[in-house]
């Protein structure tokens, strides 16, 4: 049996980060405490130095090194999260880090790391096979490796985001967070059950990189056979034996949501709470957001990092509106004569509906003689507005096909 980490380590860990990192904020979230009847926080370790969480574990285990370790210098593998943490880390303690980071991990990542020091490898589709390749180099270099989640020293350090919400939250009920290996959880838990045994503790996967519930159900670590996300910084297809038994036993629940949760959450928290989150990040809010988990208020939600790559902001954005019901793309079938195209754009006009984009074509062998297609974007206010202009569009006698649509 793992033996786990203590509210001793977590409380020893937050005196080694005193002056390195912030007390992050915990700031209300109305649209969320309207929609669960209760206060809704944010923990907001988006604002953390380096972006997230992850300096907190990768400075105590960093700072604990022998010096002839700190001579060796360190390696760690990552999706650009613990990355950043490392790097920066490495360079407070005076040793030197390599990273290991997918090759399609986010350009902006890539460069933050490089920025705090950091020798960058890219190597592998994903953190799992970046890190066997930091495993390999710690082997043949004597480096130290930084496990992005699976040590306790790690966890312990993590686990020090549970006690600033319990003392900036004292009345907390339940605690939502991203969990990918299960460090940040595993470490919450610890502080939180210690502290506050009535506190439930909510882990939130995203659906396709789920490797949590298969291994709860299982009793054991089971590695999923294929993940993908766009949350890469939950992207881990394995927990962790040290995490695994934190949450076995701590962690009261966790659920998964979907691609579309996301989203809509990271365009819910840039709306209305003026916060930058990757989609990592944001899963808390998209369980909250998407009624997959029944929770007591006081909540807190941990937004765990807000390294987003802009061009995927851009992508993320698109998809949530799509996903609110607010922005449509559609196909529309009518006859091919001279005005009809016009007819069709003043009618969404009528409606209030605005048009990002339009496509015009007859070459396609699926349409009729004297039939043309027209591909839409249109910008509405929401899922009501949506379905009243295809209801009219449809009514009009125009042939209204969603994209995607056979």
């Amino acid at each position: 049996m793992t033996e786990l980490v203590g509210l001793d380590d977590v409380r020893a860990a937050r005196e080694l980060l005193a002056g390195v990192t912030r007390t992050t904020p915990l700031e209300p979230f109305r649209p969320l405490s309207a929609a669960l009847g209760g206060p809704t926080w944010l923990k907001c370790e988006n604002v953390q130095r380096a972006g997230s969480y992850k300096v907190r574990g990768a400075y105590v285990r960093i700072s604990r090194l022998s010096a002839a370790e700190r001579e060796r210098g360190v390696v760690a593998a990552s999706a650009g999260n613990h990355a950043q943490g490392v790097a920066l880390a490495a360079g407070l303690v005076g040793t030197h880090a390599t990273v290991f980071m997918p090759v399609n991990a986010p350009l902006p990542k890539v460069a933050a790391t490089k920025g705090y020091g950091a020798q960058v490898e890219l190597a592998g589709n994903t953190v799992d096979e970046a890190l066997v390749a930091a495993h390999t180099y710690a082997e043949r270099t004597g480096a130290v490796l930084i496990h992005p989640f699976d040590h306790p020293d790690v966890i312990a350090g993590q686990g020090t985001v549970a006690l600033e919400i319990l003392e900036q939250c004292p009345d907390v009920r339940t605690i939502i967070t991203g969990v990918g290996g299960g460090g940040l959880i595993s470490g919450m838990a610890v502080a939180a059950k210690a502290l506050r045994p009535d506190v439930r503790i909510i882990g939130v996967q995203a659906a396709g990189a789920a490797a949590f519930p298969p291994s709860l159900v299982a009793g054991e670590p089971v590695r999923l056979p294929a993940f993908s996300t766009i949350a890469d910084g939950i992207a881990v297809g394995r927990p962790g034996e040290i995490t695994f038994s934190h949450v076995r036993k701590l962690v009261d629940e966790i659920v998964t949501v979907s691609e579309e949760d996301i989203s809509r959450a990271l365009l819910m928290l840039l709306e209305r709470g003026k916060q930058v989150v990757e989609p990592a990040g944001a899963v808390g809010v998209a369980a909250l957001l998407a009624g997959v988990v029944e929770v007591e208020a006081p909540v807190v939600a941990v937004l765990s990092g807000g390294n987003i790559d802009p061009l995927l902001m851009l992508r993320v954005i698109e998809h949530g509106l799509a996903a609110a019901g607010r922005y449509l793309r559609v196909t529309v079938r009518c006859s091919d004569r001279p005005g009809q195209l016009a007819s069709l754009l003043t009618q969404i006009a009528e409606h209030r509906a605005n048009v990002v984009d339009v496509g015009h074509q007859r070459a396609n062998p699926h349409l009729s003689l004297g039939e043309v297609e027209v591909a839409l974007s249109v910008e509405t206010r929401g899922v009501e507005h949506s379905d009243t202009l295809i209801s009219a569009l449809r009514a009009s006698g125009y042939q209204v096909v969603f994209a995607g649509e056979a």
